[in-house]
């Protein structure tokens, strides 16, 4: 049975490249009926912290990303935080094993000189631990070639010799990557590992272990890193690069993994789907071998294609789950009132945090505007006969249909007050506070005579104050 895995370090937020190595590992598995296993690697203790563990898993769930094994599910292969497997002492018995089979040494460090070893020895220098002295396991590597087959990248070989001997367990008594992952890997019974290709340079040491101890490895494909702009592996300084500012900033779950799948990988000519409906195609193989770069335009496009696609009850349930997150207050206007404001609001805009701005005059008892609007359209000196005229005239509206609305404003800006674009734009400005909104006839029939009358006159108390 394919078992694949997602092995993230709990030091900080979850990468997007994280994301999409996740996301790949677990289409994998949802596609062949396998286990796809969180295990966390924490035995960098001075980095690792249970808060970043915690925003981590939350993280992937908020993506979609479900583990069948992990942390907070039991399994048959845990724990699956490897500080709680270093303290069960799992990865001893496979030192012992190195060290009873000449593949691995202590090495003694001077305790005032971290880099300057003083003994190599394959027997436990009690004398030196209790003297105070840094002590190691160090893998021995020896002469020849170590091969493996990578899914992706084809039949790969390394050089022992341009290979040193390295440190397997720390002088803390925790392992070290390369140690810890062969173990837990094959312990875990994972038959397919698929990482960055920043793990490349460490699959030849980690081929060694299995080899040293017996195991059979599992088979690997190294993934190309997903690049900035700049085409250098997507990094902070290339802007904000983790799963919760895009979360926060109102990026659609499904927009996301749509868009990370993406980056490497492509369904034809298709390129807006829901990732559940796409896993019968999925093929590790068909991932390209090529780097590609994060395009947060392209992203935030299909967030638009997704948000727009949203059943109406869907996408109020979204925004509602998204102001939540970010702490804003929830919406408790009459629900088809809301549904009725999102429906005209989200055709201009492809995030939630645009539609929240988008929105929010709508929901506001009072109307801030923008100074733009005020310096440009409430200081002409026709805008009080506009909006006077627009009351005068909206007040007789018996129907308030969007095309009686409509009927009415074309009927004042053919007073010829103002050109019919100023005319717009000065009541556009005085119901919602800014110059950029939906379309001004559902605007106005959305907010309701009322609303819109009151808005209306607001603003010409405000415009006699301006004056």
């Amino acid at each position: 049975m394919v078992r694949v895995r997602f092995a993230p370090s709990p030091t900080g937020y979850l990468h997007v490249g994280g994301a999409r190595t996740a996301l790949f590992n677990w289409m994998f598995a949802q596609k062949n009926r396998g286990s796809f296993v969180l295990r966390i690697e924490d035995t960098d203790l001075t980095r690792s912290t249970k808060e970043s563990e915690q925003i981590i898993m939350d993280s992937l769930k908020w993506c979609g990303i479900y583990w069948d094994e992990g942390p907070d599910i039991d399994g048959p292969y845990g724990p699956y935080r490897q500080s709680e497997r270093v303290t069960q002492g799992i990865y001893n018995e496979y030192v012992k094993i190195l060290l009873q089979r000449r593949r691995a040494y202590y090495t003694v460090y001077d305790k005032n000189d971290r880099n300057k070893p003083i003994l190599s020895t394959e027997k436990y220098p009690h004398s030196y631990v209790e003297a105070g002295h840094d002590v190691t396991v160090v893998f021995k590597v020896e002469d020849g070639v170590t091969r493996f087959h990578d899914i992706m990248k084809g039949n790969m070989e390394f050089q022992n010799s341009v290979i040193d001997d390295f440190v397997i367990v720390k002088s803390d008594g925790f392992p070290t990557y390369n140690f810890a992952v062969v173990i837990d890997d094959h312990l875990m019974k994972i038959t397919h590992v698929f990482r960055g290709e920043d793990h490349l340079s460490n699959t030849p040491k980690q081929i060694m272990i299995y080899n040293a101890l017996g195991w059979t490895p599992p088979e690997f494909m190294h993934i190309p890193l997903i690049l900035g702009s700049d085409r250098t592996p997507l990094s902070k300084r290339h802007g904000a690069t983790s799963v919760e500012f895009f979360r926060k900033r109102g990026i659609l779950s499904a927009a996301l993994m749509n868009y990370l799948a993406l980056l490497g990988w492509s369904v034809g000519e298709e390129e807006v789907f829901i990732i559940k409906e796409k896993l019968k195609d999925f093929n590790p193989s068909d991932i390209s071998n090529k780097g590609v770069v994060f395009d947060p335009q392209k992203l935030e496009w299909i967030n638009g294609k997704h948000l727009r696609s949203l059943d109406l009850e869907d996408l109020l349930n979204e925004f509602t789950q998204w102001l939540k997150h970010v702490g804003k207050p929830v919406l408790e206007q009459d629900k088809d009132y809301v549904l009725q404001v999102l429906k005209i609001c989200r055709e201009k805009v492809n995030t939630m945090e645009q539609l929240y701005e988008f929105s929010n005059p709508f929901f506001n008892d009072y109307v801030e505007y923008d100074q733009e609007y005020i310096d440009k359209y409430l200081r002409l000196e026709c805008s009080r006969e506009v909006l006077i005229k627009s009351i005068e005239v909206l007040n007789k509206l018996q129907d308030w249909s969007v095309d009686s609305v409509e009927t009415a404003i074309r009927k004042i800006a053919a007073m010829k007050i103002a050109s019919k674009g100023k005319t717009f734009q000065i009541i556009r400005g005085a119901v919602t506070g800014k110059l950029v909104t939906p379309g001004l006839f559902e605007t106005i029939a959305t907010l309701g005579k009322r609303n819109s009358l009151q808005r209306l006159s607001h603003t010409i108390e405000f415009l006699n104050k301006l004056r």
